[in-house]
């Protein structure tokens, strides 16, 4: 019988030796072939899911990167007024020349044609304000105007004798400006080109920036206090009621996110439920009722109750696989319950803890229905002044430098906790 094995084997063995599958191909080549097969295999059932995440998700991340930097609309409007400015020294403190003033009226005869003087207004307003209105008061008068155009221009609008005027229109009319980043972070442009801090009133962003990762650290501390003790309840008890609890948990996520903060507008107002007790039991008078509402604290308390079941949940599914052995055998060693608690239950519940915060964290970072409704001016985050500019002032740049701002952040964030705590320590259960 080994013989006539030891004969099949040889039969199976190319002229170098190597071993041939049954229809003559080198075992080597077939595995080969084989796992290229499942690779391709796998590659195709997550294709849908790839392409999925790359339309919704790294797309419109790059368009925002994008956005936040370029700056064609003076250039693709003002088409022969920016090379002719390229040949202006402002360091001089004159005014263009003539040629300058006429390619300025050729491009606002076809921009009148177009309609599009006004892009160009708008955008410069931005870095320079004035700059809407005396686009719009030319762009009605430069298509009769006739040369000399230098003399003309200044009479429709004595801006165009601004020499500041014509600085900035030149260092807005590259391709790519630093313009919006400058302004996320409190500092802009001087006409000179100085890089100068804004002004007290100015000094908006950085503010909410800070407000924002304050808050959002708050929100996520208080839910996994609050967490903490439900999760630890759920695991502990029978299986058919902490089925009911979690029920309750899972409950406010079957309910709008509108109708819940709405009922937390009612709960917390200065004619609402909780005043309206507190005043019953005597603990505050009728003229000292509390502003709970349309400041921080309303925002606090209202995204901990709409963030928490994002802390229970991995809390929980941490929580329900730590054996009740380990408090028992740290009993029987010795251990008082806080300290059995405290030294063999809780870092066994450092992943769920990990992995609830940093979600918590990430949502609330970005939130912005609840703050639009219940923050008021102390109690908005950085989001709503990003779908401000989105969707009102309509300076897409600077919402998306904003937005690019956070990213970053979030990102620096995210490597540190990963430097502290480590992503790989986190656990849904």
């Amino acid at each position: 019988m080994s013989a006539t094995t030891a004969q099949n084997t040889d039969d199976l063995r190319s002229a170098e030796g190597n071993l041939l599958t049954a229809d003559g191909v080198p075992l080597k080549t077939s595995l080969a072939v084989a796992k290229r097969q499942r690779r391709n295999t796998a590659l195709l059932l997550v294709a849908p899911l790839f392409l999925f995440i790359l339309i919704t998700f790294f797309i419109p991340i790059i368009s925002m990167l994008v956005r936040s930097v370029e700056n064609h609309v003076v250039a693709d409007v003002l088409i022969q007024t920016v090379p002719a400015l390229e040949s202006w020294d402002e360091s001089t403190g004159e005014l263009p020349d003539e040629s300058v003033y006429s390619a300025l009226a050729a491009d606002f005869k076809k921009a009148f044609e177009d309609k599009t003087a006004g892009s160009v207004g708008r955008r410069l307003n931005y870095d320079q304000p004035g700059f809407s209105s005396l686009f719009r008061k030319t762009n009605r008068k430069a298509r009769k105007l006739e040369p000399p155009f230098k003399e003309g221009f200044i009479k429709i609008h004595k801006d165009w004798g601004d020499v500041d005027m014509w600085r900035v229109l030149k260092r807005e009319s590259g391709d790519y400006t630093m313009s919006y980043y400058l302004s996320a972070v409190d500092y802009s442009y001087t006409p000179d080109g100085e890089i100068v801090k804004n002004g007290e009133k100015q000094r908006i962003y950085l503010k909410l920036y800070g407000r924002t990762l304050w808050m959002s650290l708050l929100i996520t501390v208080l839910c996994l206090i609050l967490a903490y003790p439900i999760s630890y309840l759920l695991s502990t008890l029978p299986v058919k009621t902490s089925n009911l609890l979690m029920i309750l948990v899972l409950l406010p996520f079957w309910t709008s996110l509108l109708v819940r903060t709405s009922a937390w507008i009612a709960l917390l107002q200065r004619e609402g439920v909780i005043n309206d007790v507190l005043v019953w039991i005597g603990f505050i008078s009728d003229e000292n009722r509390l502003a709970m509402i349309h400041n921080a604290t309303g925002t606090i308390v209202t995204m901990t109750h709409v963030l928490l079941p994002f802390m229970v949940l991995p809390l929980y599914s941490v929580m329900k696989t730590i054996p009740p052995s380990y408090m028992r055998a740290a009993r029987s060693l010795g251990a008082t319950p806080f300290t059995a608690f405290v030294r063999v239950y809780m870092p066994n519940t450092i992943p769920g803890i990990g992995a609830g915060a940093i979600l918590v964290f990430i949502i609330s970072i970005g939130y912005y229905i609840t703050p639009a409704l219940v923050g008021g001016q102390s109690g908005t985050l950085i989001s709503n002044f990003i779908a401000y500019h989105l969707s009102q002032s309509l300076n897409w740049g600077l919402a998306a430098a904003l937005g690019a701002i956070l990213l970053g952040v979030v990102l620096v964030l995210y490597i540190l906790y990963d430097k502290i705590v480590g992503i790989d320590n986190m656990k849904m259960g």
